[in-house]
């Protein structure tokens, strides 16, 4: 296995173990790398609560301290709280110590500019010049840095969350909500506690303690959540909430145990901010005040909603800084990934699942709904989420253009390839791509029936296993 370069950050696993990839020497280097690229005096460094996080902080910190800057350490913290840390501080950067959904043995650096957003896929590149280069200078000992600590950024987060417009605070706590939350024993049972107190909303926390030994597979995904689905189907809450280590992606189970769908948090929330814009607006017939947009392997749902209340779907790249760039591009209201990341621009670029659950919530308080009420509103589309594991001789590109031949023909099919290979056809689409995270093909499909949709993923999964 190889120390994992993309848009996403460097990441790689941890451990005495031939294999392992992200050692001190790798975190050094590639600390060094982006700071010699910022070039400037403040960096805010903020961790989730995996076990290998304060030895990461700790090398990170001292390499930064090295080469004379001035850092924030937050602490534990989400990833979208360090976001919006940069801002606050007025720093030139940010560095997240998380490997996002990744197993406990992974660990990451995710790499933030001056506006506490991921760096673009040129600046990524040049950050990586830098560290193969190695020509690094580091301050002289009467210009060495230092370290501050700040442990307020989740009030303020929080607080932040409470101000926005569309969250509705006042129709929440009328509502008077009982939550049931997995946190994943990281730092989602620091935060969400204090974000239900200040929604006036009851709750019960699973995997509450930050210990970063994570209670089952991180990724929310339904496999992984059958504890909270069980404590659900029991009764007595309104909602169940997960959230993933670094708390950027949320996911929703409804009042009797069944998911809302990871693939409908955003389409939820996007349905949301839209009709309250439409409501609010003087002339809502102006589509231009309503784009959303999504990555390529996201539901066609969103779509849907937004072109019933007037407004543009514009599709982007898989990655989030591809799809905040879109975002910025065709000024988007709201926008996010089918994984359960929501972005809203006026609070920041960047998924948020504090934010989704404000506007969730708000959401299912102004409507008076039940979760699965709510759920039976949107178009129902069913997605199959597969991987395929790469071996070292995997020709990814040769693949791509395998399946891009295969339908080349098809009438039906209208073929895209500015990220991976997606085929759209009338009522279903697949679409294959190398992850930007894990040495893994990712093959998404969506259809009307969850058969239909494996059926297509299954027939391209079937090229690759051919091809390997």
């Amino acid at each position: 296995m190889t120390l994992i370069k993309s848009i996403s950050g460097i990441r790689g696993t941890i451990g005495g173990h031939t294999g392992d990839t992200l050692n001190p020497l790798d975190i050094v280097k590639f600390t060094t790398a982006y700071a010699t690229f910022i070039g400037g005096k403040k960096i805010v460094v903020g961790r989730d609560g995996r076990i290998s996080g304060p030895m990461v902080r700790d090398v990170v910190c001292g390499t930064l301290v090295g080469m004379g800057y001035e850092v924030i350490d937050i602490g534990l913290a989400t990833t979208p709280t360090t976001e919006l840390a940069v801002r606050w501080h007025q720093a030139d950067g940010g560095i997240i110590i998380t490997a996002s959904h990744n197993p406990t043995q992974w660990n990451a650096l995710k790499l933030l500019n001056s506006e506490g957003e991921f760096l673009t896929a040129a600046d990524g590149a040049e950050v990586l010049r830098i560290a193969e280069e190695e020509n690094f200078n580091y301050a002289p000992v009467e210009q060495l840095g230092r370290v501050l600590k700040d442990d307020t950024m989740n009030q303020q987060h929080i607080q932040s969350v409470l101000d926005l417009r569309l969250v509705d605070v006042e129709a929440i706590k009328a509502r008077k909500f009982r939550v049931c939350a997995d946190t994943i024993n990281s730092v989602g049972g620091i935060i969400l506690p204090d974000l239900f107190k200040a929604l006036g909303v009851d709750f019960e926390i699973l995997n509450s303690e930050c210990t970063g030994q994570f209670a089952h597979n991180p990724e929310p995904l339904e496999k992984n959540l059958q504890g909270i689905m069980d404590k659900m189907k029991q009764g007595g809450f309104d909602l169940g909430i997960v959230v993933d280590p670094d708390v950027d992606r949320l996911a929703f189970i409804c009042e009797d145990g069944k998911m809302f769908g990871e693939e409908y948090t955003l389409v939820s929330v996007a349905d949301y901010v839209l009709s309250s814009i439409s409501r609010n607006s003087r002339d809502s017939s102006d589509s231009s005040s309503l784009a959303t947009v999504s990555n390529l392997s996201s539901t066609r749902a969103l779509r849907d909603v937004t072109e019933k209340h007037g407004g543009k779907y514009t599709a982007a790249a898989v990655g989030e800084v591809n799809v905040t760039t879109k975002m910025k591009e065709v000024g988007a209201v709201i926008g996010g990934e089918g994984n359960g990341g929501v972005i809203y621009p006026e609070s920041h670029y960047g998924r948020d699942a504090l934010v989704g659950i404000g506007l969730f919530l708000s959401s299912l308080a102004q409507k008076g709904m039940k979760a699965s009420e709510l759920r039976r509103t949107f178009p129902d589309y069913q997605i199959a989420k597969n991987r395929i594991d790469l071996t070292p001789e995997t020709d990814v590109d040769a693949i791509l253009v395998k399946v891009k031949e295969m339908f080349a023909a098809d009438p039906e099919a209208t073929v895209n390839d500015i990220d991976g290979v997606k085929i759209d056809f009338p009522t279903k689409w697949v679409h294959l791509r190398k992850s930007n995270t894990e040495p893994i093909i990712r093959v998404y499909s969506e259809a009307q029936t969850m058969d239909e949709a494996d059926a297509i993923g299954k027939k391209l999964m079937q090229v690759v296993y051919d091809m390997q």
